[in-house]
């Protein structure tokens, strides 16, 4: 009987080690055929945004794409058109759910280190700029880039990537929303406003170098329009009418791991105390309370 994925996120290391999943490889071929550039999710916690994020990082990738392909084996997307995109696109993938403080100097202190961790990943990339390239990427590693500068950053990153790849750019953003939650709590939400204001804008409109731009979050933040310059931003929330079993568990798929774990008499239980949710026309369970009546 296989392991119980409790708390994890890495969707690789979930079907390397043969963990129970569910599989919502569905989300590729949507995210594919829309043709909105840049979506936004916003979905409650413990409804998998990480794990879906994860999975559309080692899906499109084309980092080591021959070795990626093999986790899709016998996934739905592999039986479709759209596997074809598989290991097509550089992908940046980048979390700010750590991205929390208390004042404002904190959290520059934080998109610094944040960002030198994310430059960090492409240092193969050093060797191959040109100098004036190799500073500014060099000065990012080094925690040494001015607030200017790292606004910019992300936009930096993919024309760096498109020089090398000859290829756009997939940009994967989780938790969108934390530092600004963050600042809006502790009382510095304008000067945490504008600083992501543009560096969410460079990178997502008008950016030559971009395929696609996936965000994650608890909320759409519209105060004082965080998003107001990116008029090429889809918005999926729990009313929306599109995605609504992407993220969360149909009672067909609560059904069949309660008969996969021997339990399929507990359903009646099972929607009693976890069917509490309603994401567009969709039924959906949380899947941290599910996993977790799995396990126990």
């Amino acid at each position: 009987m296989k392991r119980i994925p409790i708390g994890l996120s890495d969707f690789k290391h979930l079907i390397e080690e043969d963990f129970y999943y569910f599989d919502k490889t569905a989300f590729i071929e949507e995210v594919i055929k829309d043709g909105a550039a840049v979506k936004l999710f916003a979905r409650p916690r413990r409804f998998g945004k990480t794990l879906n994020m994860s999975m559309l990082k080692y899906f499109f990738d084309i980092k080591n794409r021959e070795e990626n392909k093999k986790i899709f084996k016998d996934l739905y997307i592999e039986k479709t058109e759209a596997f074809k995109e598989q290991g097509q696109y550089p992908v940046i993938f980048l979390s700010l759910k750590d991205l929390k403080a208390s004042t404002w100097e904190q959290m520059e202190e934080k998109i610094s280190v944040t960002l030198s961790d994310l430059f960090s990943e492409y240092e193969y990339l050093l060797n191959e700029l040109v100098e004036t390239n190799f500073d500014k990427f060099k000065k990012i590693i080094n925690e040494k880039a001015n607030l200017s500068n790292l606004e910019r950053a992300l936009k930096f990153l993919t024309k760096i990537l498109y020089e090398k790849y000859n290829k756009k750019i997939v940009i994967l953003i989780d938790e969108y929303d934390s530092p600004l939650v963050s600042a809006y709590i502790n009382g510095y939400y304008e000067k945490a406003k504008d600083f992501f204001k543009t560096f969410y804008s460079t990178v997502l409109k008008d950016n030559t170098y971009l395929q696609m731009g996936v965000l994650t979050g608890i909320i759409r933040v519209i105060k004082a329009g965080i998003f107001s310059d990116l008029n090429n931003l889809r918005t999926y929330t729990i009313l929306s009418d599109d995605y609504t079993d992407i993220y969360g568990l149909t009672e067909e798929e609560v059904e069949k791991s309660l008969k996969d774990y021997g339990i399929e008499a507990e359903i009646s239980n099972v929607k009693d105390w976890y069917d509490g949710y309603r994401f567009g026309d969709s039924e959906v369970y949380n899947p941290w309370s599910i996993l977790n009546f799995l396990q126990d």
